[in-house]
């Protein structure tokens, strides 16, 4: 895509129907902890199996680790995990593909480990799987409609995956656990979840700092496009 076309591109993206998605989640997360409107951040992660060729050196005293630059590759999988950031509470899963089948099932886990909940406010995007007919799929219909009245989405704008904070925890993933080559998924799956489970007993939580206000400001423009009497929030 050239320069010019991407940034009109990007340009359209801003749109009213941007900006109330925007608000919506914003306001969320700058509201007081409720353990009885739990907040969680949900995404997938696909991640590719990679194995090596030659045996790899291992670290020595005052010496690297080495591994040679071939490898293998032995399929891929994906991570569905979710976050709390207000606790720091934590689920994964590591399963072979992310189909509706997958997402029904970690959100049944999900509404599981929070019996006390009267609803259950899950940020995501928007992908085909990502929906209540999920569970009528899966799950029989009394169950189905159990799980769709626990659980309550908030689907965050196109293009705007920045604005869920699970993203911020792959982010640590990636560069903690995953920087390295995992043959296989049982042991990808093994080291994933010591991860999340660690982080949750560190009680590690995520302090978002971005909110409603500060969008009005830094995204004057495009709220101006929108409704020119936004250039008060200059």
């Amino acid at each position: 895509m050239q320069p010019h076309r991407k940034r009109q591109w990007c340009i359209r993206k801003i749109t009213a129907r941007f900006l109330a998605r925007l608000e919506i989640i914003l306001r969320l997360y700058c509201l007081s902890y409720n353990k009885d409107y739990p907040v969680v951040c949900f995404d997938e992660r696909p991640c590719f199996l990679i194995g090596d060729t030659i045996e790899p050196i291992p670290m020595k005293s005052s010496k690297p680790a080495k591994e040679n630059y071939a490898y293998s590759k032995h399929g891929s999988c994906s991570i569905l995990a979710a976050i709390e950031p207000k606790t720091g509470k934590r689920l994964a899963h590591v399963k072979e593909q992310r189909t509706k089948k997958e997402f029904a099932l970690f959100m049944f886990a999900l509404a599981k480990s929070y019996p006390e909940a009267v609803k259950i406010k899950v940020v995501l995007d928007n992908l085909n799987t990502h929906g209540y007919s999920a569970f009528y799929e899966e799950f029989d219909a009394e169950t189905a409609a159990r799980l769709t009245d626990k659980i309550d989405f908030i689907f965050t704008p196109k293009s705007a995956s920045w604005l869920n904070m699970i993203e911020i925890e792959f982010s640590a993933l990636s560069r903690q656990c995953l920087n390295r080559r995992i043959p296989c998924m049982e042991k990808l799956e093994s080291e994933v979840l010591h991860f999340f489970k660690e982080r949750t007993r560190k009680g590690v939580k995520i302090n978002w700092q971005f909110t409603q206000q500060d969008a009005r400001i830094k995204l004057n423009r495009r709220y101006s496009e929108v409704n020119p009497v936004n250039e008060k929030y200059k």
